[in-house]
């Protein structure tokens, strides 16, 4: 009964504001989030029973359940989505197969490697997005894939990202959405290179070839994202921010921004209302860097909260196609899911009702009404509602949820 009263308390306090606070429980449960399964397996697919760290992921910690194959990744997703409000669809690596075919490698990946995810999607009535794996096999040499300068090297990797490209398709058609199919590749030099231009030039050839097949918009969508620098490539990314940005750009593609790609001082908050002002669709990766891209599990800090405000301040929601890249093996792992994906969806309510006083100030020129309301926003009872939402969708709350964890930790993960 007090929650019941709490939630009264704090609907007759946002109308006040000007607040409709069921509009923004309706619009905060729509926004699909991408659960990125790759969280569940520490990125290192199901090929076979070893994994190369050749470059491009690291995850550190060795907590107890890891998911040994496609099953228990499914069995995983399955108990942390009965945890999660809203709707959601899920992301795959391209080396997170549930079969290995005798003679097929990555640039021979059909649906048949994938046939029962296709098959516990349409169960599920889930949508499903697939990333290339440009990384953790013998073929990535000298932590380049397709800017490697031996054809045969490269021409491995892009007929790696055809293959994905068709897997989406596929996936597109049987499921009724667009599957989004991401790019991203971890080349780049540990030193200072002598010729940046020849691999840059080299990795935009590479894409024009993966991208050649034309496929239909209803069924894949084709993204393209930058990093930084990472372990390994620490003074030079061929894929670069600017390579990405002009990329996508010219050849009609997504540009994906991922919030651990970027200097510790630079946010992608900021960048999302220049991009839309001359680009018409967005892919977000939402992380958490600590000081370099280390893919932190998601807390509801500062730029979570900026980044869901400007997804929802400007309408920009039909826009963009929202999924959580992170992985932290040092954790329990359906925990991780958990957090993470609650936090993004609190952030992404807490914007919905903000009032719209801040906006009406500047409006006017009146900065300090501006600073004034902005802070006021801050003590709204925004976890009330919050908390009617999960009530709602019959979820533990954020002090009960883990004895959920715990219980299914105890019952399936530690005999892993």
């Amino acid at each position: 009964m007090k929650s019941e009263k709490f939630f009264k308390d704090a609907c007759e306090i946002y109308a006040s504001q000007g607040v409709d606070v069921e509009a923004a429980l309706t619009k905060a449960a729509a926004v699909e989030v991408g659960i990125h399964a790759w969280q569940g397996d520490d990125v290192m697919g199901f090929e076979s029973d070893s994994f190369s760290l050749t470059g491009g992921c690291q995850v550190t910690g060795n907590y107890p359940g890891r998911a040994r194959s496609a099953d228990e990744l499914r069995e995983d997703l399955d108990f942390t989505l009965d945890l999660l409000p809203g709707e959601h669809h899920i992301g795959l690596q391209g080396h997170q197969v549930d079969k290995m075919i005798p003679g097929v490698d990555r640039d021979g990946f059909t649906i048949e490697n994938f046939s029962r995810w296709l098959d516990w999607a349409k169960e599920k009535k889930l949508h499903m997005d697939i990333a290339p794996a440009f990384y953790g096999h013998e073929k990535l040499v000298h932590n380049l894939s397709l800017s490697h300068p031996d054809r045969a090297i490269s021409k491995f990797w892009i007929d790696h990202g055809i293959a994905c490209r068709r897997i989406g398709e596929v996936f597109g058609k049987e499921l009724g959405s667009p599957c989004v199919c991401n790019f991203w590749a971890p080349d780049g030099y540990k030193d200072t290179p002598a010729d940046r231009y020849s691999a840059r030039k080299r990795l935009m050839d590479a894409l024009d070839e993966c991208f050649e097949e034309p496929i239909s918009e209803e069924y894949e969508r084709d993204a393209v994202e930058a990093k930084l620098f990472g372990i390994g490539c620490e003074s030079c990314t061929v894929g670069s921010h600017e390579f990405y940005l002009l990329y996508g750009a010219t050849r009609g593609k997504m540009l994906c921004f991922d919030s651990g790609h970027f200097h510790p001082t630079e946010v992608i908050s900021d960048k999302l209302s220049a991009y839309f002002c001359m680009m018409d669709e967005v892919l977000l990766h939402v992380s958490r860097g600590v000081r370099w891209d280390s893919d932190h599990v998601l807390t509801l800090n500062d730029e979570l909260l900026a980044i869901a405000r400007e997804c929802a301040a400007y309408d920009y929601l039909d826009k963009i196609h929202v999924s959580l890249d992170y992985f932290d093996a040092s954790i329990n792992r359906t925990a991780a899911w958990v957090i993470g994906t609650r936090n993004f969806r609190k952030a992404l309510l807490i914007a919905l009702l903000e009032p719209r006083s801040a906006a009406a100030a500047e409006k006017q020129f009146d900065y300090t009404g501006r600073l004034a309301a902005q802070e006021a926003a801050k003590s709204l009872p925004w976890g009330a509602v919050w908390n009617e939402f999960l009530a709602r969708c019959d979820m533990p709350d954020d002090f009960q949820v883990m004895s959920s964890i715990r219980e299914y930790e105890k019952r399936v993960l530690v005999h892993r």
